[in-house]
């Protein structure tokens, strides 16, 4: 992070003061005040997201902790959002399509948060199944070509697993 004085008209400085570009976007990667935003919504929505599958692991571990399922549940979507933006969520999530996998991924979102964690939890990771099935082969496939993994992958009994869950169409 470094400090500095902007040239006069270049949008860096703001009544004489010393601004600092790292922290305040002013300039981002296409030269626009705006695209620095962008990256610490990014930024920002991947700690959410992260925390959140944090929370969901810890509250499965925990046996199904209804209070660390719902901060999972909220932490998450609300990551996933800032990630891809409101618009696009709302784009991915309410196709036609794909209104069955909603239905079960946020349906058990609201049964967590009325209690009932372990049917939630059920409804959740069939609805996250059924909702990013197409991202799966990608996935498998960039898992393939990381060195350690890869190997892993490729042995006999987890091969014939990985291969029904990189295809495209297997959950169908």
């Amino acid at each position: 992070m470094s400090w500095q004085r902007g040239a006069e008209g270049d949008g860096s400085t703001f009544g004489g003061l010393l601004v600092c570009p790292d922290v305040c976007g002013v300039v981002g990667a296409s030269g626009s005040a705006g695209a620095g935003m962008k990256d610490s919504a990014a930024e920002i929505g991947m700690g959410l997201t992260g925390f959140g599958v944090v929370f969901l692991f810890f509250g499965m571990m925990l046996f199904f902790d209804k209070a660390l399922l719902a901060i999972g549940n909220v932490l998450f979507v609300s990551g996933l959002s800032f990630v891809i933006g409101l618009e696009r969520t709302f784009r991915f999530f309410f196709q036609r399509h794909k209104a069955k996998a909603t239905g079960f991924f946020l349906g058990g979102v609201f049964v967590v948060l009325i209690g009932w964690p372990i049917v939630g939890v059920v409804l959740e990771i069939y609805g996250f199944f059924l909702l990013f099935r197409g991202f799966f082969p990608v996935a498998v496939g960039f898992i393939r070509r990381v060195p350690v993994l890869g190997s892993l992958l490729s042995l006999p009994g987890i091969s014939a697993l990985v291969d029904k869950i990189g295809e495209s169409n297997a959950m169908v």
